[in-house]
């Protein structure tokens, strides 16, 4: 298991980041940077080239006179924090439509500046990543990959060699809505050849897992706020979503 022996705002960004970076949906090439972890200044040279993530980063650390690779920064922008909070939605938003402007987006044209704007990554999966437009036409393949980007938690129920099974609540279309359906089960690599991010899961505790990794075991206070986060931009999507006609 490496990451030990980086800071841990960079290991913190390393566990989240790798997934869809191993995958090639975003960031640089060569994703074992993030894997291995033995080398600081490459993890966070590489960080800075996700160019879906060092916006959020970047604005939640002016907001708090931190650095961006700050684990406190870090851990706002992939689960959810107070410091959340202290970024302005105003500046957040202008910040985003600079950032991707000239993108194909989902509703980032289309929110209301309010409190619900969040430096958070359920914003730019939900918000930003035009998906979200694809809901009415291929409803089937747009939630798979929603479900799968989004960071989503639940409780290990077992483990299999290098796979655990956790109890998760999926996200679903209610009646045209997007909502977190009942919990089912949900199987996501911890290890693979014996390197991980965390350490073997137990059955009991709560997990964070992004695309099929689990990332991180998260205290009472992170998994609430991680869930705070993820329905708060939810609500605001259906309603974007209402207002813009994609919503009966």
């Amino acid at each position: 298991m490496g990451l030990h022996t980086l800071p841990s705002g960079s290991a913190l960004f390393a566990r989240y980041a790798y997934p869809p970076n191993e995958l090639g949906y975003c960031g640089p090439g060569d994703s074992g940077v993030l894997l291995r972890g033995d080398d600081a200044a490459r993890v966070a040279s590489h960080a800075r080239e996700f160019d879906g993530a060092w916006p959020y980063l970047s604005t939640i650390a002016r907001a708090t006179g931190s650095d961006p690779l700050d684990v406190d920064v870090v851990r706002g922008y992939w689960v959810g924090s107070p410091a959340l909070r202290r970024v302005n939605p105003a500046v957040l938003l202008n910040t985003l439509r600079a950032a991707f402007t000239g993108q194909v987006s989902g509703l980032l044209d289309d929110v209301e500046c309010t409190p619900a704007v969040l430096a958070h990554h359920s914003f730019h999966v939900f918000v930003v990543y035009p998906w979200v437009r694809f809901l009415d036409r291929e409803p089937a393949t747009a939630l798979r990959v929603l479900q799968s980007c989004r960071i989503r938690w639940g409780t290990v129920t077992a483990v299999e060699g290098e796979h655990a099974v956790i109890d998760s609540s999926p996200l679903v279309l209610d009646d045209g809505a997007l909502r977190l359906g009942v919990r089912r089960p949900d199987r996501v690599r911890w290890s693979r050849d014996g390197a991980s991010f965390v350490t073997a899961p137990t059955p009991g505790t709560v997990v964070s897992a992004h695309w099929d990794w689990v990332c991180d075991t998260l205290t009472g206070a992170e998994w609430k706020a991680l869930r705070e986060a993820t329905t708060t931009t939810l609500d605001m999507v259906n309603a974007a979503r209402r207002r813009t006609g994609g919503l009966p």
